[in-house]
This record gives C-alpha cells, structure tokens and sequence, in this order.
C-alpha cells in the first residue's frame, strides 16, 4: 500500500485516535468547540495533509495552516493547544504509515509525511506568533546548525 493509499484509508480511524489523544487533556478552545466540530477540524488537516503528499505541494498545508492560525488566534485558542492538536494528528498518522508501510517503501513515504507535517507545523507557529506579537516573522535559517554534517546522508 502507498502512501497515499494508506492515508485515504485509515483517514477516519486518524481523526478518532487524534480526537482521542486530545480530549482527555480538555484543551480549552477544542472542548468548548465539542467533539464534532474538533474532529471536522482534524479531519480539513488530515485533508490538506493529503492533497499535499498526493500533489507533492506544499501550498495547501501552507495556505490552511495561515487560515487556521488566524482563525483559533481570533476565537482565542493558544498556540500550544492547536499545537497539541496538529501533534496528536501527526502521531496518528505515524502509527499507520509505520505499521502498514512496506519497507522498501518507507523511505519515500516518510520523505513526504515530514515534509508536509514540518512544513504545516512550522506556518501554523509563525503566523500565531505574527498575529500574537503583531510582528511579521520569517523562517529559521538553520543551515548553520547543519554545518559540519555535509556528506551525512543516512541515520
């Protein structure tokens, strides 16, 4: 099974355990917006999640992580709460793709997840703290970090 295959697949089973890691904890904004609408919410990610693996793109996760920042900004959610949200999905998604991902497949499969999951995870951050601080912000520059570990190419 693909990637692709196995996120289609177990998409419903994702939001539920998702829904599941997070109600317990009683995030504030999720558990005034009840368990339907949370689990709307989490399914329109796993959406976006996806589109943008089947497309190879990353606006789409790009474009709905701005508007969702904006809109739990608004309706006053903390960034760690959306945070826990978004990670909760994320470990759902992981569960699947390394208990049903055939290992010559691996590699790709969690080449595309990261990418999407960080790229996603990484504007959901930097619009809240835009419109929390009122300043625009920019990506990390880590390549500095990363100097020294040229020709590193596997774990």
């Amino acid at each position: 099974m693909d990637i692709l295959e196995l996120l289609a697949k177990f998409k419903e089973e994702m939001v539920e355990e998702a829904f599941s890691t997070i109600e317990p904890v009683r995030l504030q904004g999720y558990t005034k917006a009840g368990e339907e609408r949370t689990k709307k919410k989490l399914a329109r990610l796993c959406d976006e999640i996806i589109v943008c693996v089947k497309d190879k793109t990353l606006i789409p996760i790009l474009n709905y992580t701005e508007q969702m920042a904006t809109e739990r900004y608004t309706s006053g959610y903390d960034l760690h709460q959306v945070q826990t949200a978004f990670n909760a999905l994320e470990e759902a998604i992981w569960t699947r793709v390394f208990a049903h991902t055939p290992p010559e497949k691996l590699k790709e499969s969690l080449g595309l997840v990261t990418t999407v999951i960080g790229a996603g995870k990484d504007n959901l951050a930097r619009t809240y703290v835009s419109l929390a601080t009122k300043t625009k912000t920019t990506s990390l520059d880590l390549q500095a970090l990363f100097k020294g570990s040229e020709g590193i190419n596997e774990v």
